[in-house]
């Protein structure tokens, strides 16, 4: 199997040709803490594109197979098949030296590093390409991004899907077609750097039990202890902390273990202490009690109010109802409760959210109105403020604001400076339409059926549009996907973060701060993803969430002294699943000097999920904007 003829011989290939692993799991569960690889496969590839190696077998998890109308691995069909152990030596000596292929690799690198931490072995990939996140940059006219979708698109046959050998050779070829349209467009590998994983190193730590009751404010000189009221404690303690802990948690308490204008009392025995929490405290007004009258409360706590539970309803995606699309609502009641530190103004946006442009053969009035609905813009050049307020008129228009090149942009507008833009040579080579700035106040008439439309366009959502996330009546809810992609950047790093907050905009307790040093929940709820170097997913499973969750706020800060007014645009994409086509999408420009930026918030309103478009900028780091939600972070 060739990866390069016969459309790119291994000259052209230049940093698109390595060694390539192309590997494909089936397991027993979605969690790869939890659940076992039962088959792999693994194809190698050399640089020139030829096959050098194949090897696939089933494997005995020695547990239950799980979802078998999905894999068809049943109980007996595994019965004498090999231990991962067994085969780790080989498998090992494959991926040596290579980059791991596979779509969504991110899930296959991670069920490979736990099953090699459980065979006491490294696991030995230093790079990863993930053709999900290679086909998200190309952006190729696909109902969405599955194996199957993009095999069926670049003409590859399928025979068995969920074989992990038929996968693995599909992926070849997908792997073979996105390289080509990569080389085509000029476009940088999403490679991902795989630092050496011990299992120790990546276990999440168990769930805290979520409070069921609502916090009712501080407890009063004399008062009761109520159920949902938060309580920290610092300093030492004559009982071990579990206990008190436990004790306090089995009362209904929502023990935190940092404090806030939120927290509603302070135990310790040391109230005079410098430490972090009696500052806070003291700063905040927070009510101090010592240990023996904290455990004199405990006998005694009063009922509290529950938490009232989202039921899941759905909301329709094909047809929005203008109830249901568009929403744009008072900043009081859905922007988080960030630091004071001044925010810098960013550009304002109208507030209406834009439906999906009909296919050709349904021209519409609204359609009609918006001259750029359906085509996706690409603006070059120009000061940060003249770039910010072009995107923005693309998006009144109708259109999307692209951030990079890729197969779905339609036209390009060129600002001063623009035509220094290193991609011009390739727009050029492509014979894209190239707009000077005053195609924007009055788009001339364009030729609607050379823009490839997808059957549902996403929902292009200004800053502080709105959408109700739909969920299916029926099986599972899925996972939603927050995809965050940037222009490629040489001098800086940008985290994506989020933060699973309560109703007072607080974290319950850390590891609702999901970070690169804490890419997980404990109840796997909420997960970082790294799809490249210029693209960070945050994965949510709403469903999942206890009802203490009322919302999540998904931002993204810079690592060093760079500011998002010299990275630029971000690009934000919601999907349903992994693999599903994105329902929404927005392009949020910062301001000059911010150095953090909340980018989403999906948030609780009656029986729905919604996610709104934020676009706030502001000058201090990740540190303070975590210690705001209620993060103990060390001075």
């Amino acid at each position: 199997m060739s990866l390069v003829s016969p459309f790119l011989d291994a000259p052209t290939m230049g940093d698109h040709a390595h060694d390539w692993a192309l590997v494909d799991v089936e397991t027993s569960g979605l969690i790869a803490r939890r659940d076992r690889v039962l088959s792999i496969a693994v194809i190698t590839i050399g640089p020139d594109g030829e096959q050098t190696g194949e090897f696939s077998t089933l494997l005995n998890p020695g547990c239950d197979p799980g979802p078998v109308e999905v894999h068809g691995l049943t109980v007996e069909r595994l019965k004498g098949a090999p231990t991962f152990d067994q085969v780790a030596g080989r498998i090992g000596a494959m991926l040596q030296d290579r980059v791991l292929v596979a779509h969504n690799a991110q899930f296959d690198y991670d069920f490979l590093a736990y099953e090699f931490a459980r065979a006491r072995m490294w696991l030995p990939v230093s790079q990863r390409l993930c053709t999900l996140a290679l086909n998200r940059q190309v952006d190729p006219p696909t109902d969405d991004m599955k194996l199957g979708t993009l095999a069926a698109h670049y003409g590859v046959p399928q025979q068995r899907a969920h074989d992990a050998l038929d996968d693995t050779r599909v992926l070849a070829g997908v792997l073979r077609a996105s390289l080509r349209e990569a080389a085509r467009l000029d476009l940088p590998l999403p490679l991902v750097t795989c630092p050496p994983r011990a299992e120790s190193q990546f276990t999440p730590k168990p769930p805290k039990t979520p409070c069921a009751y609502r916090n009712p404010g501080r407890l009063t000189p004399g008062g009761p202890l109520r159920q949902g009221m938060k309580v920290a404690i610092t300093g030492e303690t004559a009982y071990a902390r579990a206990e008190l802990v436990g004790r306090a948690v089995a009362a209904g308490l929502n023990m935190m273990t940092s404090v806030s204008r939120h927290t509603s009392v302070l135990v310790t025995n040391e109230p005079a202490a410098d430490s972090t929490k009696t500052r806070r405290a003291r700063a905040e007004g927070v009510p101090v009690v010592d240990e023996q009258t904290f455990l004199r409360l405990l006998a005694d706590v009063r009922p509290g109010t529950a938490h009232e539970a989202t039921a899941v309803r759905v909301a329709p995606v094909t047809e929005p109802a203008a109830e249901q699309v568009g929403r744009v609502e008072a900043a009081s009641t859905t922007t988080s409760a960030v630091p004071a530190p001044k925010a810098s103004a960013l550009p304002t946006a109208s507030p209406c959210l834009s439906v999906p442009a009909p296919r050709p053969s349904e021209p519409s009035a609204d359609a009609l109105a918006k001259p750029l609905a359906g085509r996706r813009v690409l603006v070059l050049g120009g000061v940060h403020a003249d770039a910010a307020a072009a995107r923005l008129r693309v998006v009144q228009l109708g259109g999307s604001a692209a951030i990079n090149l890729s197969a779905s942009v339609t036209d390009v507008v060129l600002l001063p400076g623009g035509e220094g833009d290193r991609r011009m040579r390739r727009i050029t080579a492509l014979e894209l339409p190239v707009h000077d700035p005053h195609w924007l106040a009055s788009p001339t008439a364009t030729d609607r059926n050379a823009v490839v439309l997808r059957p549902q366009e996403p929902h292009v959502m200004p800053r502080g549009g709105v959408i109700d996330l739909p969920m299916p009546n029926r099986g599972p809810a899925p996972e939603w996907y927050v995809t965050v992609g940037w222009a490629p950047q040489s001098d800086c790093e940008i985290d994506v973060v989020a933060f699973l907050l309560d109703e007072d905009e607080q974290v319950t307790f850390d590891e609702d701060f999901i970070f690169y040093g804490a890419p997980e929940s404990p109840a796997g709820t909420a997960r970082l993803l790294t799809g490249g170097p210029a693209e960070q997913t945050i994965a949510l499973d709403l469903a999942s969430l206890p009802p203490a969750t009322r919302k999540i706020v998904v931002a993204a800060a810079i690592d060093g002294a760079a500011t998002f007014g010299t990275v630029g645009a971000l690009q934000i994409g919601a999907a349903p699943g992994s693999s599903g086509a994105p329902l929404a999408r927005a392009t949020l420009d910062a301001a000059t000097t911010e150095r953090t930026m909340l980018l989403v918030e999906i948030y609780r309103r009656g029986p729905l999920w919604r996610l709104r478009a934020v676009g706030q900028g502001y000058d201090h780091g990740l540190d303070a904007l975590a210690r705001g939600y209620g993060v103990d972070i060390a001075d």
